[in-house]
């Protein structure tokens, strides 16, 4: 069986590109540094094109005591009392920066028209949970606090990740929840990383993030631990509480059914959910073929539910 068998048309070329330049994966690169380097090159070759035609403002800020990286994107006519977005990039827990998902944070403040505020975070295996979702709780502490000198709408606060973000963004707004911290109005987490098991059926689809890499990255985020709710938040003891939540995947991710087992368990805790499920897309397939129609078709209706829970009107954006 070709292991692009099942993937969509329009989504097999970038994937076979991959495989061949990377023919054990991406991931499958030995030397940590190595891999580290690699994948940041890769994101780096949109980074340019993107700070040359971008027309959102950035300015980079350390949260005082956490030291923890932020980057804060404006839109180019920022609207004061807006509603804002936390953002928070992925790769596996152990890889990316600021500028690792610059182009998406871009994407949304300009879309949107809504403030964002990015964060980085401290990376496994030099730093194992709980440093990842202490940083980003701390950031977001910094910004919900900030609300006035940032210019935005505390009561119309999102949160936004995919993947490791994904997982970060949910076990951020559970630490909310149990520390009464700054109040969430929605939830977006895109194919999160929330089981480290690593043993349902889709672990074994293919993609450029597959099983082995995903069992080493748990292996260097946990470092031995046994993962609370906040680590693995498919394991939370209780998700009710959390703000409304949007979650998507496709049916070729290796995160599918943990994904599906997410959105029951939300439901079933009371928690008003969204999901979305896309035949025949892989793991973060729209950053590999932003063209493809199912690519485009993803951010529409992504955007369409952050308006909705935004409450942002299409001429709001404009301004």
């Amino acid at each position: 069986m070709n292991r692009l068998d099942g993937i969509d048309p329009e989504l097999r070329a970038p994937l076979a590109e991959l495989y061949e330049k990377f023919p054990g994966g991406l991931y499958a690169i030995e030397d940590l540094a190595e891999r580290r380097r690699t994948d940041a090159l890769l994101a780096a070759e949109t980074l340019e094109a993107v700070k040359a035609t971008q027309t959102c403002s950035t300015e980079d800020v350390r949260v005082p005591g956490a030291d923890v990286p932020v980057r804060v994107y404006r839109p180019r006519r920022f609207r004061p009392a807006a509603p804002a977005v936390f953002f928070i990039h992925g790769g596996g827990m152990y890889l990316g920066d600021l500028d690792y998902e610059h182009a998406t944070a871009v994407k949304i403040c300009e879309e949107l028209g809504v403030l964002v505020v990015s964060t980085g975070y401290r990376k496994a295996p030099e730093h194992p949970h709980p440093a990842q979702v202490d940083d980003c709780y701390a950031a977001l502490g910094w910004m919900s606090g900030n609300a006035t000198s940032l210019g935005f709408d505390p009561g119309r606060l999102a949160i936004f990740g995919g993947s490791a973000g994904g997982n970060l963004a949910l076990a951020t707004a559970l630490k909310a929840r149990d520390l009464g911290g700054p109040a969430l109005r929605y939830a977006v987490a895109l194919y999160p990383m929330v089981d480290h098991r690593n043993t349902a059926s889709a672990a074994h689809q293919a993609g450029p993030w597959d099983r082995r890499a995903n069992a080493e990255a748990w292996e260097w985020f946990l470092a031995g631990q046994e993962p609370d709710g906040y680590a693995a938040p498919l394991h939370a003891e209780d998700l009710a509480g959390l703000p409304p939540t949007f979650v998507d995947v496709g049916t070729a991710d290796l995160f599918r059914d943990e994904n599906l087992v997410l959105a029951q368990r939300l439901l079933a805790a009371g928690v008003s959910t969204e999901l979305h499920v896309y035949p025949g897309v892989y793991h973060a397939a729209e950053y590999y073929a932003p063209d493809a129609e199912v690519a485009r078709h993803m951010w529409t209706v992504r955007f369409r539910a952050l308006r909705r829970a935004l409450g942002i009107q299409h001429q709001e954006e404009q301004l």
